[in-house]
């Protein structure tokens, strides 16, 4: 990163918006959601317009633009087009968005049709991202999606035929009675949809989620790690022949169509996070609002704070996040630009660590970057878990 993209990372800000709402709650989500309380909707929207215009007001935010919106959640979609129009709009007038940034919504392939996608589009939605998770039927019952495989390609070709020319579809590997051959069939089968974006997550058990239950019981009948290396595998076979270039542990994108969002996190940038569990860190000052809807509700119609934590970082603690989360970019982090920004050097800060992790091939220096190896790659997270 040169100076001058470390310099305009504190004159913008991602803003998100979390729409925690479900028809059902997925067992392996770590998420805050909540599935069956369609009846709080329009209650919650009412306080996220307050919350925004709020947040808006505020010194820090006026003196900087957004640079991306994302409405992620829960199941965004499930609320409609018509109440996601009017959100959308209430924010690029309150937070005074400039012309053509990425706007990104996640929907769910079961709660969305041709006209929704068509309104959404006009509506100045120009990157969409569906929650495909697999191609297969026998799975998507198996993880607790409530859509079929025949739903999630249609609902990619509605998306083309409404205008988005910025495709994003996620799938996951490592599921229950999942082998290999299976989760090449799904990645060949989203492949021919030509996707702009693939987010591919290998599924983790999350603390406190059905499916994380379900394996300390013994009850959950997961792959294999030989089978899970072989998924691994399949993806680095397929995707180098897609156009779809990998610029993220688990991210691949047609250049140019990168998620700029999410590089703003990997970029350890600020952000607006609005809504029940939503994070905020403005230019290092970590705001998290309170994880329950009614709460949020509640303490903002009285006119108090939604925040259940708040949090000021030190230099060395953005510099250390920083770094952790630029290596999961494959280019990796500019050691250049970490010196500009907190003035502190790589090698000179991790000493012997560092010196470790590049001598055994895992991390490396190429033209003024820090990056994960390929072999890195395989064992990220005990890589990054070194540099924390």
């Amino acid at each position: 990163m040169s100076c001058k993209a470390v310099a305009a990372l504190d004159r913008t800000f991602g803003l998100y918006l979390h729409l925690p709402f479900c028809r059902a709650r997925c067992p392996y989500c770590g998420f805050f959601s909540l599935a069956g309380r369609d009846d709080l909707i329009d209650t919650y929207l009412h306080s996220l317009r307050h919350q925004a215009g709020e947040m808006a007001a505020r010194p820090w935010a006026r003196q900087r633009r957004p640079a991306t919106i994302f409405f992620g959640g829960g199941t965004p979609s499930l609320l409609g087009p018509e109440r996601l129009a009017d959100l959308l709009c209430h924010c690029l007038r309150h937070f005074r968005a400039p012309a053509g940034i990425e706007i990104s919504l996640e929907v769910n392939p079961a709660t969305v049709d041709g006209p929704a996608l068509a309104c959404l589009r006009r509506a100045g939605f120009n990157r969409i991202s569906i929650g495909v998770q697999s191609l297969d039927d026998r799975l998507l019952a198996r993880i607790g999606r409530i859509h079929s495989a025949a739903d999630a390609v249609r609902c990619a070709r509605l998306a083309r035929q409404a205008g988005f020319t910025n495709l994003g579809l996620d799938l996951m590997y490592g599921l229950p009675g999942q082998d290999a051959a299976a989760w090449r069939q799904t990645l060949e089968e989203a492949l021919v949809l030509e996707p702009d974006h693939l987010s591919i997550y290998e599924l983790t058990l999350e603390e406190g989620t059905r499916f994380a239950r379900r394996a300390a019981a013994g009850e959950l009948n997961l792959p294999a790690e030989e089978e899970v290396l072989a998924m691994m595998a399949c993806t680095d076979d397929l995707l180098p022949h897609s156009g779809l270039v990998r610029y993220e542990i688990s991210s691949y994108a047609r250049p140019g169509l990168e998620c700029a969002h999410n590089i703003n996190y990997w970029h350890n940038g600020s952000y607006i996070g609005l809504g029940a569990g939503a994070v905020s860190c403005l230019s290092g000052r970590r705001l998290s609002a309170v994880a329950d809807v009614e709460e949020f509700c509640r303490r903002l119609a009285a006119g108090g704070a939604v925040w259940s934590e708040a949090e000021e970082l030190g230099v060395e603690a953005r510099f250390r996040e920083t770094v952790v989360m630029g290596l999961r970019m494959v280019r990796g982090v500019s050691l250049a630009g970490l010196e500009g920004r907190f003035g502190l050097h790589a090698g000179s800060y991790y000493g012997d660590i560092l010196a470790r992790l590049v001598d055994q091939g895992l991390l490396a220096v190429s033209d003024g970057f820090l990056h994960l190896t390929g072999r890195g790659l395989m064992v990220a997270d005990a890589v990054m878990a070194e540099l924390v």
